[in-house]
């Protein structure tokens, strides 16, 4: 008897991390952060969860958007739309009419990627395997029917993509066997939010620092002497042997894994973050002034679809060692292939829910392996470490096979939310999810869906109740 997709739930829920600073940047100063959630039924118990990250308010339309998407699958046989995942990528993005008002960018293309994420998650379920691991098992033909590689074929073709993935194939054994053993490489970015006090950014760093990583990253873009005074900090604790874990010696700056990222004398590397708050002649200006704290990359240093923008920057910050990284609000994979194709990025950061769910990502994956730029994917938000662990597992073992100079955004907030939250070992890497009912490790617990749902959700009604009803008005 096939199964058949009966319907769907959407959840708009929010968490205040404005409260305490979390989240905070030169663009994004009142972050609450939130995930437009949901859940895909069959007629059998198989179930798939989705959800895409905001910060607070337009979660509700998102939410909206949604449940037009998620209507196009009910009475599908799941069979049928896994067995080519593509296509069915292709169909979700069909309706002439909600393509209309993207066209594959804003809000009706991340709300795809909610959709398409819980039908990626659905799949995994039903396979008995964790995400990353459904697709590692894949075979080469199987991965490229499962990819979105429409307005691609300038850049790459199925049948290049083809020979790439049969080239790492036969080794792919090898590298699934030593990521289980040492995890993924991580960087954390919970030490330097823009609205944290000195203090508890030296406390975090420390922290960090003993949790085992080298890999940090500060906000940068509000006030050029307060950015120089906090990168001076963090400095002064990160490269300082004293703070290292007991027992553990500074990282041999030759390694392959710190080549060309700026490293201090114990190997700890800094990267900045600037939220897109400049123009390209004031990104190029103020990242200047920050040379003499040494950062690896300038993440996001202007409009997140200013190619051309991001190339001069690039250009101009090079004799300084200084790189550039962008792509969380990067929209779909053809920004992404402008951004390659125009030399105007050294770290490809993409979105695991504003792509517009795994088959996207699977694209730009591809795409970035072939320019040999590394892909470090955006996680500070909730759900999105979650989701990120499994891309990077599905690049380093069956795409690019490397992770030597990659690693993956880590934030210390709200895991505890998730069924299978991610977790991070004592040296700082991802640990690797394998619970063979995980899926795609973003279900929520349903107490934390009654807690945090907007706007009648236990917490909002009886413990802040004050914030709610002046969101409410924003919103009204």
């Amino acid at each position: 008897m096939s199964v058949k997709i009966t319907g769907y739930k959407t959840h708009d829920i929010r968490f205040p991390t404005s409260l305490n600073g979390d989240g905070t940047d030169a663009m994004n100063t009142d972050c609450d952060y939130s995930s437009a959630y949901v859940t895909l039924y069959t007629s059998a118990d198989l179930v798939g969860h989705g959800m895409t990250f905001t910060i607070g308010r337009g979660n509700d339309i998102v939410c909206a958007a949604i449940r037009e998407l998620a209507k196009r699958l009910v009475g599908k046989d799941v069979e049928e739309l896994f067995a080519n995942m593509g296509k069915t990528w292709d169909y979700l993005n069909a309706d002439s009419q909600l393509r209309w008002i993207g066209p594959e960018k804003g809000v009706i293309h991340i709300a795809f990627g909610a959709v398409g994420n819980a039908l990626w998650d659905m799949y995994a379920r039903s396979r008995k395997k964790p995400l990353w691991k459904l697709i590692v098992d894949m075979t080469p033909e199987e991965l490229v029917q499962s990819t979105a590689f429409r307005y691609l074929s300038d850049v790459i073709t199925k049948e290049e993509a083809l020979v790439m993935l049969k080239a790492k194939a036969t080794t792919k054994a090898e590298r699934e066997a030593k990521v289980r053993e040492i995890g993924y490489p991580a960087y954390i970015t919970s030490a330097g939010w823009l609205g944290y006090s000195d203090e508890k950014v030296a406390r975090l760093t420390k922290e960090a620092v003993q949790a085992g990583f080298n890999h940090f990253k500060m906000k940068v873009g509000a006030d050029r002497e307060m950015d120089l005074r906090r990168g001076k900090l963090i400095r002064s604790i990160i490269d300082d042997p004293q703070y290292l874990p007991t027992g553990q010696q500074p990282r041999d700056l030759n390694a392959p894994e710190l080549a060309g990222k700026n490293a201090g004398p114990t190997g700890s590397v800094l990267m900045m973050d600037a939220n897109q708050v400049w123009d390209v002649p004031e990104a190029i200006d103020y990242v200047k002034s920050l040379a003499e704290l040494k950062p690896w990359f300038i993440e996001e240093p202007t409009a997140p679809d200013d190619i051309i923008g991001h190339a001069a920057i690039r250009k101009a910050l090079k004799p300084y060692g200084i790189g550039v990284a962008t792509g969380e609000h990067a929209h779909n994979r053809m920004v992404f292939k402008q951004l390659l194709q125009a030399e105007a990025i050294d770290v490809c950061q993409i979105d695991s829910c504003r792509l517009a769910g795994v088959s996207e990502v699977l694209s730009v994956s591809l795409m970035a392996a072939k320019f040999g730029i590394p892909v470090c994917p955006h996680a500070g938000g909730v759900g999105l470490c979650e989701y990120t662990i499994h891309l990077s597992l599905i690049d380093y073992i069956v795409v690019s096979g490397s992770m030597e100079r990659n690693v993956l955004e880590f934030a210390n907030h709200l895991h505890e939310h998730f069924v299978h939250p991610c977790s991070i070992s004592t040296k700082g890497r991802y640990n690797i999810p394998d619970h063979p009912d995980g899926g795609y490790s973003i279900e929520m617990h349903k107490s934390s869906i009654e807690q945090y749902e907007w706007p009648h959700g236990s917490y909002w009604v009886n413990e802040h109740p004050k914030l709610q009803a002046q969101a409410l008005s924003q919103s009204e």
